[in-house]
């Protein structure tokens, strides 16, 4: 029945396309199919709702991944609020000392490494040679500083292609900093 209903579907689409004359020509070789012809606008509508409800699914996948750190490590943070009305790409958390300690899949789609590769290695590593000591040093003072944080710097793709990368950093803490929480996007 499933498949059946496929084809139905696949059927009513190649329908739509048709011209009225072009539709009539065959309906009498298709005995007992029961189509109607729908304007194809309306599956735009159910793309963008299958979309939002892909990025909803996304976005609560993240929230509970970053949920089960923040329970090993008793972050205090409001994580709901951080995530849900900060607007990102990627998600990249870092230990005191900077080391990646996880990403989201977001991260791979935005930058190209994976999550494998990114692990136990520095956020610097998406900065090329001609990145300014003074952009890495004044991050480095917002850092410690255990406040939240927007910059842009630039950062490089696997491939060596350049983006400018807007970070909105978080201190995550218990009593003190223990990690930071990096909400990453390409700006605009």
């Amino acid at each position: 029945m499933k498949n059946n209903m496929k084809n139905m579907m696949s059927l009513d689409v190649f329908m739509a396309s048709l011209s009225e004359r072009e539709q009539n020509a065959i309906k009498n070789h298709l005995k007992g199919a029961d189509f109607t012809v729908a304007n194809l606008m309306c599956w735009d509508i159910y793309l963008n709702y299958y979309h939002k409800i892909g990025m909803n699914l996304t976005l609560e996948q993240d929230l509970s991944a970053v949920k089960k750190l923040a329970k090993q490590f008793h972050w205090k943070n409001n994580l709901d609020e951080i995530i849900k009305n900060n607007p990102f790409e990627a998600l990249v958390i870092t230990d005191k000392a900077r080391n990646i300690i996880w990403v989201n899949k977001g991260f791979s789609k935005m930058t190209g490494y994976s999550k494998k590769f990114a692990v136990n290695k520095t956020p610097s590593f998406l900065q090329a040679r001609d990145t300014t000591c003074s952009s890495r040093k004044r991050i480095a003072e917002k850092l410690s500083l255990d406040e939240p944080f927007r910059e842009v710097i630039t950062n490089y793709k696997k491939d060596k292609t350049p983006y400018k990368c807007e970070l909105h950093i978080f201190p995550l803490y218990n009593r003190s900093t223990t990690h930071f929480l990096a909400l990453e996007r390409r700006a605009i």
